[in-house]
């Protein structure tokens, strides 16, 4: 009996660690990809080529469009095709992703002021890290409020998409109204999912690796459009 207790506590230790090496991992994508947009953006917004690029007289440039929504095509393949595909090209798409996402937001620096992106920063920063606890701590099934909030997601994606050629203010404030609920109530079920697939010792090698990749692009995501919603609402115009 006594050498079966030690089983089971060396068992879930196993799991323990487990767990604790998949969000170290997931969490080192995530501000790896943080690291890189910011930086990007940041450069992207000082140099006069980038606004010759992005824009033209009446707007948007043919390739500002191209640069704005490839994002979303590249974020699609990946998830798409990240069965099929090595852990070294899902990495390589992975930073692609976060240089496209650099570049496309580079403007909030020629709208808002670099102490009130910081401020926002900070402020995301609180509420994704309260949330992300919630979501992993709490003993509530949060499931089908995943389902439901995806759902309002996917609307919000569509209406965004189509805001880009109507070019509405009304609508980009309702919009970042809902997303102060939607980024911050999926980053608690997105927590909470990944809590299962990190204790799911069946998933090894390049597969695990994938997933805390996965795991970090997701909170990635979930982070950079809960702070251009708050940025919204917070931000000053310089």
């Amino acid at each position: 009996m006594e050498y079966n207790n030690y089983e089971v506590i060396d068992s879930e230790s196993k799991v323990a660690e487990l767990s604790r090496d998949f969000f170290a991992n997931v969490y080192k994508y995530m501000f790896l990809a943080l690291s890189v947009s910011g930086l990007i953006s940041w450069y992207a917004s000082t140099q006069r080529w980038y606004i010759e690029m992005m824009y033209t007289e009446t707007g948007l440039s043919p390739l500002g469009y191209v640069i704005i929504f490839s994002p979303l095509a590249l974020v699609l393949l990946i998830q798409a095709r990240v069965n099929k595909f090595s852990y070294g090209t899902v990495f390589v798409l992975y930073l692609l992703y976060a240089f496209l996402i650099g570049i496309s937001f580079a403007s909030i620096f020629l709208i808002y002021t670099s102490s009130s992106i910081f401020l926002t920063f900070i402020v995301t920063a609180g509420a994704f890290g309260s949330m992300a606890l919630l979501g992993y701590f709490t003993k509530t099934d949060l499931s089908k409020m995943g389902s439901l909030l995806y759902m309002v997601f996917f609307g919000i994606i569509i209406t965004s998409i189509l805001n880009v050629f109507l070019g509405s203010d009304m609508i980009s404030w309702v919009i970042s109204l809902l997303g102060l609920v939607v980024f911050t109530g999926l980053t608690a079920w997105e927590m909470q999912r990944m809590k299962a697939i990190a204790s799911d010792v069946s998933i090894t090698g390049d597969d695990r690796k994938k997933r805390e990749l996965l795991g970090g692009l997701t909170l990635y995501i979930l982070f950079i459009n809960l702070f251009l919603s708050i940025l919204r609402f917070v931000g000053n115009r310089g």
